[in-house]
C-alpha cells in the first residue's frame, strides 16, 4: 500500500493524467469486445440510444465510455482503422480540454473523432479546426464517412463557400473548418443589420489541429476586416528610389554611413548624415522646396515613407519572406513556408516591399473589425487541441488560454536516432556537406527528406542537387498544389525531397510511399510491401535540416516527418556560422574560438559548447517571442473588453423584437446630458443657457422649443418634462408614419449602422494610441496603464455620442436610405495582418490624437518630442 503511494506521488502531473486516461481506456476497450457481433444497424440504435440519454440529462463524462466503444467499433467498420489504446487516451484528453501532443503519424486526425462524437450529441456543434482548405475538404471526406454511418451532418468551411453555403455549413454536427474563416466569419456577423444575414450560430467545442500553429505561430497577426483608403502610391515610389544613395552601418554606433539596420527587431534608424542626406535628395526630387525640411508639420511623414523603403530593403528578402506572384506581393509563413494569400504587413511596410518589386502598389486599408485568434478562440466555452509539437510551449498555452499539454505516449516505441548537429564556418561548406551526404544515400537508396527555412534555399540545394546529377523533388510555396504527391513519394526508394518548414504538415510520410495516394494519382504500380521493407533495411527515412530555426518547436517538427509509428529513421541538422540564428543572436565568442583553433572551411565540428550556445540562442528567442505575444494580448484584451460590450449591444439590437423601451433609454438618457449641461439642477434659472438649449434642439434634433413661460418655481421638473414631451411627440409621429413592423425595423437599422460606425472609428483611435503609448515611457508612466486608461475615455466618449447620434437621426424629418444600408461584406477585404506595439507615431498629426500639448510649425530635430516624453526629437520621434 505504501509503495502505491509512493509511486504515485512520485509520478508527473502529466505521467498521473496518462495513469487515469489509461484506466478509462481499457474500460473503453473492454465495452468494444461486446460489440465485434452485432449488426450495424444494432450499433446505430445503441448509439441514438446515447443521444437519447444525454437530451434526457446524462452527463457526456457517464456517457463516454459507451460512446467512444461505438465510435471506434463503427470505424473499424467504415474506415477500416481502429483506434489504438493511445488514441483513446488522445481522445480522453481532448474532451476534457486538453491539448494532446501525439507524435507524427499517430493518428491524430483519427483520435479527433472520438471527443467530436460524443460533444456532437448535444446538438449545439462541433468545430474541428484545420490550418488550410486542402486539410478541412479531405479530412470532412476522409472521416465524413464515419460521422455520417453515425447519424451526424458533416461539411467543411472552406474560403470559397458564399454566405448561404457558410450558414448551411454552420448548422451541421461536425465542422471541419480553416481557422481563418472561423474568425472573419464572427467579425462578419458582426457587422450584419439582421439576424437571418448572419451565418455563425453560438460557439460550443472547438478541436484545433495543429493548435501551436494557429494560437502561437499565428497569435500575433490579427484577423483583420477592412476597407481601402485613398493615400497616393507616389510617395512609395519616391522613397524607394532614393534608397540606392544611402550607405548601410556596421553597427549604431559607426560614424560612417546613413543608417543602422536592426536585424533583431527589424527595423532602421537614419543617422545625423542620414537625415540630411533624406532632405537633400527629397528636395532634388521635387518633393521639398528648398526652403522647407522634413520636420515641417506636413513633411514629417517622408521620413516614414523612407524608413519603410529602407526596411523593405534591409530586412525582406524575396522567396525568403516574401514571394512575387501574378505582379502580387505574397508573404511566406516563417513557421510552415506557406503563402499567406491575404497577409499584409501593416503600417506601409507591405507598400514599400511593392514599390521595391515594381508591382502595383495596393493602398493602405482602413479597420473595420478585428480580433486576434488569441481572444476569438476564448468564445469557445470548451477547447482543445492537437498537435506532434507543444510541450516546450506548455508554459504561453496554459498561461495565455488555460490549455494544458498533455503527451500522449506513442502506439509503438519511437526509434528514430538524432544526430548531433555539424557545425560548419560558413554557407558553402555547409551546402556542400549536405550535397556530398545527400548524394551517398541517395546511391544506397535511403529516402531522404531535406528540410529548408527558405524557398531561396530549397531552390539553391535544388541546383547544387542538379549538378550532382540527384533526382529530387522540391515542395515549397511555389509548388503547394502539388504537395500531397509529393509528400506521399518522400518515402519511397531513392526518393530525395527537399521542403520548406510546411513539409506537408498534415500528411502522413510512409515508408515505402503512401499506397492510397500513389494509386490515386496514377503514378507507376509498384510492389509496396517490397518497397517498405527494404527501405525499412536502409534504415527508414533521414532527415536532413539545413539550419535550425528560431524556435525549437519547428525543428522537432521537422524531425518529426520521420520515426513514424515505430519506424526508423534518422535526423541531423546541418549549421553555419553564417546562418540567421547564430549570426544574429549565438555569442560573436563562438566565431573567435572557433577561427582561434584553426578551424577552416569545409571542416565540420560537434562540440557540447555549440550546442548548448544553439539552444540558449532558441530559448532567447522563444522568451522574446513569447513576450510580444503576450504583450500584445494584453493591449487587445482592453479592445476586446469594449468589443464584447459592442457586439453584446449588437445581438440585443438584434434579438429583440419590440426596441421602443430601448430607444426610449436611450432618448431620456440623452434628455438627462442635455438638462445637466444647460440647465443644471444645482444653478438657478439665471444662470441656465436655454437660448443654447433651444439652439441645440432645433440644430441637433430638428426641435423646436421656447421655454420663456417656464416659472421659477417649478422650472427643473417643468424644463424636463417639456423637453421629454417634445421628443415623445416626435417619436410618436414617426411611429404613426412608418407603421409598428416598419418602424422597429427603423430603430433596428439606425442603432446598428451608427454603433459600426463609432466602432470602426474607435478600432482607428485605439490603432493610433497604440502605435505612441509606449512613449508614455519615457515620463516615467506604464504605458499599458496608460493606454488602458485613455482608451476607456475613447470607448465612454464613443457611447455618449453615439447616443446622440441615435437620436440625432432618429429625430431627422426625412431619413435618407443611403444611411440604412448594410454593408456589403463580401467585397470586404479580410487581412490576416502582422500586429506592431513598438511602432512610433509617423507624423505630428498622429501625436496630436495622443498629446493635446502639439503646437507650432515646425519642429526641429533637437528640439524637445512633441509627444511630451521631455527627449529631444531626434532621439524620441526620429528613431522608427
Amino acid at each position: 500500500m505504501f509503495r502505491t503511494i509512493l509511486s504515485l506521488f512520485l509520478l508527473n502531473r502529466n505521467q498521473r493524467q496518462i495513469k487515469r486516461y489509461q484506466a478509462i481506456a481499457e474500460k473503453i476497450d473492454e465495452r468494444g469486445k461486446s460489440l465485434l457481433q452485432i449488426s450495424d444497424d444494432a450499433l446505430k440504435q445503441l448509439f441514438q440510444d446515447t443521444r437519447a440519454n444525454i437530451q434526457q440529462g446524462a452527463t457526456l463524462e457517464s456517457q463516454m465510455v459507451e460512446v467512444f466503444a461505438i465510435v471506434r467499433e463503427a470505424s473499424t467498420r467504415v474506415l477500416g482503422m481502429r483506434h489504438f489504446i493511445v488514441q483513446l487516451i488522445g481522445g480522453i484528453a481532448l474532451h476534457e480540454g486538453n491539448i494532446g501532443e501525439m507524435k507524427t503519424g499517430e493518428g491524430k486526425t483519427l483520435t479527433a473523432t472520438l471527443p467530436a462524437a460524443l460533444n456532437a450529441l448535444t446538438g449545439k456543434g462541433v468545430h474541428i479546426v484545420t490550418v488550410n482548405d486542402y486539410l478541412a475538404t479531405r479530412d470532412a471526406n476522409w472521416m465524413g464517412k464515419l460521422f455520417t454511418f453515425l447519424g451526424f451532418s458533416v461539411s467543411s468551411l472552406t474560403t470559397s463557400l458564399s454566405d448561404q453555403e457558410r450558414k448551411l455549413a454552420y448548422q451541421s454536427d461536425i465542422l471541419y473548418a480553416v481557422n481563418n474563416e472561423l474568425g472573419f466569419d464572427y467579425l462578419r456577423d458582426n457587422m450584419k443589420l439582421f439576424r437571418e444575414h448572419q451565418v455563425q450560430r453560438p460557439f460550443n467545442y472547438a478541436i484545433i489541429d495543429e493548435v501551436d500553429s494557429v494560437l502561437i505561430d499565428e497569435a500575433r497577426t490579427p484577423l483583420i476586416i477592412s476597407g481601402q483608403t485613398n493615400e497616393p502610391s507616389e510617395l512609395y515610389t519616391t522613397a524607394n528610389q532614393l534608397v540606392k544613395h544611402f550607405v548601410r552601418q556596421e553597427n549604431e554606433e559607426d560614424v560612417e554611413g546613413d543608417y543602422f539596420a536592426d536585424e533583431k527587431s527589424k527595423r532602421v534608424h537614419l543617422s545625423d548624415a542620414g537625415h540630411a542626406k533624406a532632405e537633400l535628395l527629397y528636395q532634388k526630387n521635387g518633393v521639398l522646396a528648398e526652403n522647407e525640411n522634413l520636420y515641417f508639420q506636413h513633411n514629417l511623414h517622408l521620413i516614414h515613407h523612407l524608413e519603410s523603403a529602407l526596411c523593405a530593403h534591409a530586412h525582406y528578402v524575396k522567396d525568403t519572406d516574401y514571394v512575387v506572384q501574378n505582379q502580387k506581393v505574397i508573404l511566406v509563413d516563417e513557421f510552415t513556408g506557406r503563402l499567406m494569400h491575404g497577409r499584409r504587413l501593416s503600417h506601409g511596410l507591405h507598400q514599400a516591399i511593392e514599390a521595391k518589386e515594381l508591382v502595383p502598389i495596393l493602398p493602405n486599408s482602413q479597420t473595420l473589425a478585428s480580433i486576434t485568434f488569441q481572444n476569438f478562440f476564448k468564445n469557445y466555452p470548451k477547447l482543445a487541441g492537437m498537435t506532434g509539437t507543444a510541450d516546450t510551449e506548455a508554459q504561453e498555452l496554459y498561461e495565455i488560454y488555460s490549455l494544458e499539454v498533455v503527451v500522449i505516449p506513442t502506439n509503438k516505441a519511437m526509434i528514430r536516432k538524432d544526430l548531433p548537429d555539424l557545425v560548419f564556418l560558413d554557407k558553402k561548406s555547409k551546402y556542400q556537406a549536405i550535397v556530398n551526404d545527400v548524394f551517398e544515400l541517395y546511391q544506397k537508396g535511403q529516402p531522404v527528406l531535406v528540410g529548408t527555412a527558405s524557398i531561396e534555399t530549397s531552390e539553391e540545394l535544388s541546383i547544387l542537387f542538379k549538378q550532382k546529377s540527384i533526382p529530387h523533388e522540391v515542395l515549397n510555396a511555389k509548388k503547394h498544389d502539388r504537395e500531397a504527391i509529393i509528400i506521399a513519394q518522400a518515402g519511397r526508394l531513392k526518393a530525395v525531397t527537399i521542403a520548406t518548414n510546411m513539409a506537408g504538415r498534415g500528411t502522413d510520410i510512409i515508408l515505402g510511399g503512401n499506397p492510397s495516394l500513389l494509386q490515386d494519382n496514377q503514378l507507376p504500380e509498384v510492389n509496396w510491401q517490397e518497397q517498405h521493407n527494404a527501405v525499412v533495411g536502409l534504415g527508414g527515412l533521414h532527415i536532413i535540416g539545413s539550419e535550425r530555426h528560431e524556435s525549437r518547436r519547428v525543428d522537432n517538427q521537422l524531425r518529426g516527418r520521420s520515426g513514424r509509428q515505430g519506424d526508423p529513421g534518422t535526423s541531423r541538422f546541418y549549421l553555419s556560422l553564417e546562418d540567421n540564428l547564430l549570426r544574429i543572436f549565438a555569442s560573436e565568442n563562438v566565431s573567435k574560438l572557433m577561427q582561434w583553433i584553426g578551424f577552416q572551411p569545409g571542416q565540420s565540428i560537434e562540440h557540447p559548447l555549440l550546442s548548448k550556445t544553439i539552444e540558449s540562442a532558441q530559448r532567447k528567442v522563444e522568451v522574446h517571442n513569447f513576450q510580444l505575444r503576450k504583450n500584445l494580448l494584453e493591449y487587445d484584451t482592453i479592445s476586446n473588453d469594449q468589443r464584447k460590450v459592442i457586439y453584446g449591444q449588437r445581438s440585443a439590437v438584434l434579438e429583440k423584437q419590440n426596441l421602443e423601451q430601448l430607444i426610449e433609454d436611450i432618448v431620456n438618457g440623452v434628455i438627462d446630458q442635455l438638462i445637466s449641461s444647460y440647465a443644471p439642477e444645482t444653478l438657478s434659472i439665471e444662470d441656465w443657457h436655454l437660448a443654447s438649449l433651444e439652439q441645440v434642439l432645433e440644430q441637433q434634433f430638428f426641435i423646436k422649443a421656447s421655454f420663456v413661460t417656464i416659472m421659477q418655481e417649478e422650472s427643473f421638473v417643468s424644463i424636463r418634462d417639456t423637453v421629454t414631451k417634445l421628443f415623445n411627440n416626435e417619436m410618436q409621429k414617426k411611429r404613426e408614419s412608418f407603421g409598428q413592423e416598419q418602424y422597429q425595423n427603423l430603430l433596428r437599422q439606425i442603432m446598428l449602422i451608427i454603433l459600426d460606425k463609432y466602432w470602426k472609428d474607435h478600432l482607428i483611435n485605439l490603432e493610433e494610441l497604440m502605435r505612441g503609448i509606449h512613449l508614455r515611457g519615457y515620463a516615467s508612466k506604464n504605458p499599458k496603464h496608460e493606454y488602458k486608461r485613455e482608451a476607456f475615455e475613447l470607448f465612454v466618449k464613443l457611447l455618449e455620442q453615439m447616443r446622440f447620434e441615435i437620436v440625432g437621426v432618429l429625430m431627422q424629418p426625412i431619413i435618407k436610405h443611403e444611411q440604412l444600408e448594410e454593408i456589403n461584406t463580401s467585397q470586404l477585404q479580410t487581412t490576416h495582418q502582422e500586429a506592431s506595439l513598438t511602432e512610433s507615431p509617423k507624423s505630428i498629426e498622429e501625436v496630436k490624437k495622443i498629446s493635446p500639448i502639439v503646437s507650432g510649425d515646425k519642429v526641429q530635430r533637437n528640439d524637445p518630442c512633441p509627444c511630451g516624453s521631455g527627449l529631444k526629437y531626434k532621439k524620441c520621434h526620429g528613431k522608427v
